[in-house]
C-alpha cells in the first residue's frame, strides 16, 4: 500500500509539473500551431519563394501561378506530389496576399500542406481563411507596344 502511494505521488508531481510548463508556452506566446522557421526549414519536402507581382521561384526560376500549379500537376502525374510545401520570402519580394491565395488554390486542387514564413514563424495556409484565388499567367504592368510599322510602298 505504501509503495501505491508514492507511485500515485510522483505521478502527480508530473502531472503539475506538465501543466505548468503547458501554462508557460502559453504565457510567453507560443502557439501549437506556430513553430519557428529556422527550426523547421529543412522539413519540407519542397520550398519555393515569393517574387515579384504574385508569381513564385520554384528551383531558380521564375513562374506566374499558373505555370508553378502546373509544375504541380507534372509532379502529380509523376508520382513525385510533395506532401509539404513552404512557401519563403525572396531577395526581391515579400510574401503578399495574392501568393498566400494562389498557393491556397494549389492546396486545394493538389492536396498538400502548405506553410508560409511570417516574420519567423510557421503558419498553415488554410484556403477558407486566406480566400483561395484563380490561378493566373503573368502579365507585366505595362505591356510592350510593338514600334509602328513602317509604309515601304511610299518610299518612306
Amino acid at each position: 500500500m505504501i509503495r501505491f502511494s508514492t507511485l500515485l505521488s510522483r505521478a502527480t508531481a508530473a502531472l503539475m509539473l506538465s501543466s505548468l510548463l503547458l501554462s508557460g508556452c502559453h504565457l510567453f506566446g507560443t502557439r501549437g500551431d506556430e513553430v519557428s522557421t529556422a527550426s523547421m526549414k529543412g522539413k519540407f519536402d519542397v520550398t519555393i519563394q515569393a517574387y515579384k507581382d504574385g508569381q513564385f521561384l520554384v528551383d531558380g526560376a521564375a513562374l506566374s501561378a499558373i505555370d508553378t500549379g502546373s509544375h504541380f500537376a507534372y509532379l502529380k502525374d509523376q508520382g513525385r506530389l510533395p506532401k509539404t510545401v513552404l512557401l519563403v520570402r525572396s531577395d526581391d519580394a515579400k510574401i503578399s496576399k495574392k501568393h498566400l491565395q494562389y498557393l491556397a488554390r494549389m492546396v486545394i486542387d493538389y492536396g498538400f500542406r502548405a506553410y508560409y514564413d511570417d516574420k519567423g514563424t510557421l503558419k498553415q495556409i488554410n484556403p477558407i481563411d486566406v480566400k483561395a484565388r484563380k490561378l493566373e499567367d503573368y502579365h507585366p504592368r505595362a505591356p510592350v507596344q510593338a514600334p509602328p510599322e513602317r509604309d515601304h510602298t511610299n518610299g518612306g
